[in-house]
């Protein structure tokens, strides 16, 4: 019967430092990590889709040759989007909340902004 407490205990006890390892140390150390390169992938994709959004209104404001080429290039750009995506992924895997990441893309885009204008534009949309 001791035995029997014995190995539930270890077993209890490797379960626990398990469990912690998965949900403190991992997070923490991918945040280590990866966090300023994450940060970089957020701002660079976040410039991406709004001159996306500004060519494509472009084009649909004025249909010219060049609007169409800015467009195509923009689109182009919208690739770099798959590195944030890979990123956000691996992250994720490693135990990273939702909130974990949306904390650390708030950080990135506030330390890019440089002056409030920069920030608002960084964050205005335009339909």
């Amino acid at each position: 019967m001791n035995k029997l407490l014995i190995y539930l205990n270890i077993i209890a006890s490797i379960s626990c430092i398990g469990l912690a390892t998965k949900f403190i140390a991992l997070p923490f150390i991918a945040t280590q990590i990866y966090k300023e390169d994450y940060k970089t992938l957020v701002f660079q994709c976040d410039n991406v889709m709004q001159n996306h959004l500004i060519a494509k209104n472009k084009v649909n404001v004025d249909k010219s040759e060049e609007s169409v080429k800015q467009l195509h290039a923009a689109e182009i750009g919208l690739l770099s989007c798959n590195d944030y995506d890979a990123m956000r992924k691996k992250l994720i895997s490693w135990g990273l909340t939702e909130n974990d990441l949306a904390q650390i893309g708030l950080e990135a885009i506030e330390e890019k902004a440089s002056d409030v204008r920069t920030f608002v534009k960084t964050h205005e949309i335009k339909y």
